[in-house]
Order: structure tokens, then C-alpha cells, then sequence
């Protein structure tokens, strides 16, 4: 009986087919992945955005006074944002003001684009009934929407009229 040599490894060629083959499925696989984590980052920030809105009402309904949500930055909402206790209600947080709550955004090309009806500057406030309120006055409801855009994604988080917000998608009807 003649025996032959048993082989437990791969030959060049074969090995150069399995990496020809995995490079024709990364190279179609990469650009669906890139779309899919950019639509998964969109929602977490439109979700933490939508949360520190929830957050900033309940808040004031809790304190019965006046929060605000405001840029962290003061101009840019894509940078992050602040939830605090307004005081002086000059949409800035002071010294003695209380913090509830920041994020940090740190997606590179979202943009968060505000449209409310008070546009001076950029905040969104309630007051211890839990409604949105404007500068312009106490009884004047601060509504409107922000859309947040991440390539070719987009999402509007809408404040109503009573404060209540609200995550849409704004390439479908009734957004």
C-alpha cells in the first residue's frame, strides 16, 4: 500500500481566490455600510435632542419655573446643547444658574438647522406649565422645528404649538 501525504493547508492560488472574492464583497458592501452608520448616527442625535427637549419640559413642570434648551455654544446646535434653570432669562447659562443637563455632539457634518418662531436668538424655553414660551412675551408660545441633516439623511424634530415635540421624517407627508 502506498500512502499520500495529506495536505491541511490552502495553495497560493486558492488563497489568492478567497482574497479576490472578499475584495469584490468589501468593495460593494463599503458604501451601504458608510450610509447605514451615517442614518444610525442621525437618529441618536436626533433622539438626544429629542430627550433633552422632553427633558427640559418635565424639568420645568417639576421646578415650576422656566428651563431653557439652548446651544452649548451659544450659536450652534450641531456642536451640542444645554439644558439649565434660566434665571435672569437671558438664554445664556450664568454662574449661579443650575445645569440639568449637556451634550456634546461630536458628528462630524451634521447639521442642525433651526426654524421657531422667536429667532432672535436660539433657544427653546417652558414654563412651569410645561408650554414652550417666548421672549416676546409669557403668553407668546415659542414653536417651530430643527432639521438635522447627516449626508443623505434627514430628520425634523417639531415643537407644537403646547411645547410637545416631536421626531418626523421630512421626506414623507405630514412632517
Amino acid at each position: 500500500m502506498q500512502r499520500h501525504p495529506v495536505s491541511d493547508g490552502l495553495t497560493l492560488i486558492e488563497l489568492l481566490v478567497i482574497l479576490s472574492i472578499s475584495a469584490a464583497l468589501l468593495a460593494v458592501a463599503i458604501p451601504g455600510f458608510s450610509s447605514l452608520i451615517q442614518s444610525q448616527r442621525l437618529t441618536t442625535s436626533s433622539n438626544a435632542l429629542f430627550m433633552a427637549v422632553n427633558m427640559a419640559r418635565s424639568e420645568a413642570i417639576h421646578r415650576g419655573r422656566r428651563v431653557d434648551l439652548v446651544p452649548l455654544d451659544g450659536r450652534q446646535w450641531s456642536n451640542g446643547w444645554l439644558v439649565f434653570v434660566d434665571e435672569n432669562n437671558n438664554q445664556r447659562p450664568d454662574q449661579d444658574e443650575l445645569i440639568i443637563h449637556s451634550y456634546r455632539a461630536n458628528i462630524r457634518d451634521l447639521r442642525i438647522t433651526p426654524r421657531f418662531s422667536d429667532s432672535k436668538v436660539q433657544y427653546i424655553a417652558f414654563n412651569g406649565s410645561g408650554r414652550s414660551r417666548s421672549n416676546a412675551g409669557k403668553q407668546i408660545a415659542q414653536s417651530g422645528h430643527w432639521l438635522l441633516e447627516l449626508g443623505p439623511h434627514s430628520r425634523k424634530l417639531v415643537i407644537n404649538f403646547l411645547g410637545r415635540p416631536r421626531v418626523c421624517n421630512p421626506r414623507k407627508a405630514g412632517c
